[in-house]
């Protein structure tokens, strides 16, 4: 009975032992699960939706061609060139152009700086409506010019004022500069200030002259002497000749002939 009770007290020893383990250890157990924490879903979601690309995000698209009066308004600087623009009505030209065609538009905006030769000297306000619609013209191209399109294009460039030498407009690239040049103007593109698919412009500093304004005219050659007149019967500078010797001529066969006269009326008494 004895030795039945020490067996008995020996594996309540060994239980109690193995208890106390257990729970020694158990709170140690906690940190295991820790990694299992950083690696839940929500960081993985967050990650996932930094990557999606901004071109899926819907973006409402503004109909109808941007407006040129607004944009360079906004650029500021170009008061003169945008009341000529207005007064021309050229900006209903410029929305018909961007609307109704894929060619789109390239302008040359010259800047107030560039228009105030022209305005202190008087020659801005002497021309007529329709010099002042051909002068916005001249800087408007009826087709998108990029940078690298310059370097391409071929010269002389059409305009909406026309083309040919008298609204001749030309082009020339260099490795960092855009010149252009009308002939009576040469200057170069100084800013870009807006471009798309459909619309460039870029400032330039001087206002663009075509010849067909304010080149000279020639002057038409002086009439030369008109000449005489033979078969009209109307009086001629001509000085008249010395008839003095054909006037006595004609006296003297005159008084031959009263002679003859005389002596045959007298020769039959």
């Amino acid at each position: 009975m004895k030795k039945q009770f020490s067996l008995f007290l020996f594996s309540a020893i060994l239980l109690f032992l193995h208890c106390t383990q257990t729970l020694s250890q158990s709170p140690a157990a906690a940190p295991a699960k820790a990694p299992a924490v950083a690696s839940a879903p929500p960081p993985a979601a967050t990650s996932s939706a930094q990557a999606s690309p901004p071109v899926m995000v819907p973006v409402q698209v503004s109909k109808g061609p941007v407006n040129v009066i607004k944009i360079l308004q906004k650029a500021g600087g170009f008061a003169v060139f945008i009341r000529l623009i207005k007064s021309t009505q050229e900006d209903i030209q410029v929305f018909s152009q961007l609307n109704d065609s894929r060619d789109g538009v390239t302008i040359f905006a010259p800047t107030d700086g560039a228009f105030s030769a022209i305005i202190k000297s008087g020659v801005l306000n002497s021309l007529s409506d329709h010099q002042k619609i051909e002068l916005v013209q001249f800087h408007i191209i009826p087709k998108i010019l990029t940078t690298a399109n310059f370097q391409t294009v071929s010269n002389p460039i059409t305009t909406l004022a026309g083309s040919g030498s008298r609204f001749a407009l030309d082009v020339i690239t260099t490795e960092n500069m855009v010149n252009v040049t009308s002939g009576l103007t040469n200057t170069s593109v100084s800013a870009i200030v807006y471009t798309d698919s459909q619309l460039a412009i870029y400032q330039v500093d001087k206002v663009l002259l075509p010849l067909d304004i304010f080149a000279p005219k020639s002057l038409a050659p002086a009439p030369s002497p008109p000449k005489p007149k033979k078969d009209d019967g109307e009086e001629t500078p001509v000085v008249p000749e010395d008839i003095s010797g054909a006037v006595s001529c004609a006296m003297l066969n005159s008084l031959v002939i009263f002679g003859a006269g005389m002596a045959a009326a007298v020769f039959p008494l």
